[in-house]
């Protein structure tokens, strides 16, 4: 999203409009069980090509937004881009696991009884499955929905842009290494032709489109063109491309939820807490201690919080399959993602007089000056 905006009616009611998916797809699969199987059977070496159209379309107008020029200034502020750095991939992923394993494995593990045949002919726990779907989301950072929260949080915009680029390139090389050891400790299969394939097609491909056509268009276009014109038509592409995805998901996923209508309530509490856990880390504890100013402080704790739901229901999607458990676990991270980081964008501003340098109007400061107590 560009800076200096805020919500569109898609993004503003984008749990909704994931319900009425959930909806929709378990009505096709209960009136026409054969659509689904069929397009998903269009596949070249175990790529869906309906699914990988619509994941590319999901993926493009994201990257495309990302000014990788800006990257090369992160130099000058370098605290913020190195405390989301080491809470994406040091800290997020493992915390992920160790939490998603706690309750989906242990506390709630009588709740989720079964087994599932996952693409590749495996039949793993349904409780696995599900871990390994909060696994992919935690190893995926937030490269497009948290310009959003940045803004809407009153952040620094631009540092915010440079955080996005970075991750997006840091994804290209951490991705895949991760999501296969952490699988691996989840005793899931690691097929590493296909994780290596995914990220090459749901991140290097439209990261590599993006960038290109951006470069062009602004050259022949203009940049108020690209922004006012180009960008005004794409931005609802990728949460459109995202709905049907979803839609032909729940379409094979309908008799689990049908049967088991507390299953995604069990999964959305450990990506709750996660996300609740990973902001408070980063905004309360590490941009404190780097003496970050408030600007900086809640978009850096934003982007390690909130995840990169379209890459890890890609991956998932193509790892085990569109009906797999660990694809519907990336999907209830999509459900609780909006609400979520709502209640964080409102933390945020309610203690911004937590960090320095902050100049919020005084109705988020609880009538308090928006600075810290002795900041700078």
């Amino acid at each position: 999203m560009a800076s200096g905006r805020a919500l569109s009616g898609f993004e503003k009611y984008l749990s909704i409009w994931v319900i009425i998916c959930i909806g929709a797809g378990i009505l096709l699969g209960r009136l026409v069980p054969d659509v689904a199987t069929t397009l998903d059977s269009f596949s070249i070496y175990q790529v869906s090509i309906p699914i990988a159209i619509a994941l590319f379309f999901m993926m493009y107008p994201i990257m495309v937004k990302i000014d990788f020029t800006e990257v090369l200034k992160a130099a000058k502020t370098p605290k913020p881009v190195l405390m989301t750095l080491g809470i994406n991939w040091l800290i997020k992923p493992f915390t992920m696991y160790a939490i998603a394993f706690l309750f989906l494995g242990v506390l709630f593990k009588g709740f989720l009884d079964g087994t599932e045949v996952i693409k590749g002919g495996e039949e793993v726990e349904l409780w696995r499955s599900y871990i390994s779907g909060a696994i992919l989301l935690g190893i995926a950072p937030c490269t497009a929905m948290v310009l959003v929260w940045g803004y809407l949080a009153r952040g620094n915009d631009g540092l915010t842009l440079v955080m996005v680029g970075i991750n997006s390139l840091t994804m290209l090389f951490l991705y895949a290494p991760l999501g296969g050891f952490l699988l691996g400790v989840n005793s899931m299969p690691i097929p590493w032709e296909t994780i290596l394939l995914s990220v090459s097609i749901y991140v290097a491909l439209p990261l590599a489109t993006g960038y290109a056509s951006r470069k062009l268009l602004i050259r022949y276009k203009g940049k108020e063109w690209f922004e006012t014109r180009f960008m005004k038509y794409l931005t609802p592409v990728s949460i459109i491309a995202l709905l049907a995805t979803l839609v032909l998901l729940f379409s094979f996923k309908g008799d689990v939820i049908v049967n088991n209508p507390l299953t995604i309530f069990w999964i959305s509490i450990p990506l709750f807490i996660q996300t609740i856990l990973i902001f408070s880390i980063g905004y309360f504890v590490v941009a404190k201690i780097l003496k970050l100013s408030y600007r900086d402080a809640a978009p850096a704790a934003m982007i390690g919080a909130s995840n990169h739901f379209e890459v890890a229901i890609a991956t998932a999607t193509i790892l085990f399959g569109l009906s797999s458990g660990a694809a519907l676990a990336t999907v209830v991270g999509v459900l609780i993602e909006v609400p979520t980081m709502l209640l964080l964008v409102y933390i945020s501003k309610r203690t911004c007089n937590f960090h320095r340098d902050c100049h919020l109007d005084e109705k988020w400061c609880k009538g308090k000056e928006c600075r810290s107590p002795g900041g700078d």
